[in-house]
């Protein structure tokens, strides 16, 4: 059974379009948040959700299961999907 994934991303962030097509090319399903286009009124909720799991804040940022993963790091994210 696939991890539950979940990512907080830029819309305008190539290491961010980057992990959503490695992604789509494994065939994993995944749930995205580009905070960049989060209305105005519930974007500081958003980023203090990312900033409990990062805090530095950066993009992306990924939850597979229970592990956080910053950045697009390819080989981390393979070994924590078993891929």
């Amino acid at each position: 059974m696939q991890k539950q994934v979940k990512m907080f991303t830029l819309s305008t962030c190539v290491h961010c379009k980057a992990a959503k097509r490695f992604l789509d090319s494994c065939a994993v399903k995944y749930e995205f948040t580009d905070v960049d286009l989060v209305p105005e009124n519930e974007r500081k909720a958003v980023l203090a959700d990312v900033m409990k799991l990062n805090p530095e804040c950066s993009f992306p940022t990924l939850i597979i299961g229970d592990v956080i993963i910053v950045g697009f790091q390819e080989a981390k994210i393979k070994a924590v999907l078993g891929l």
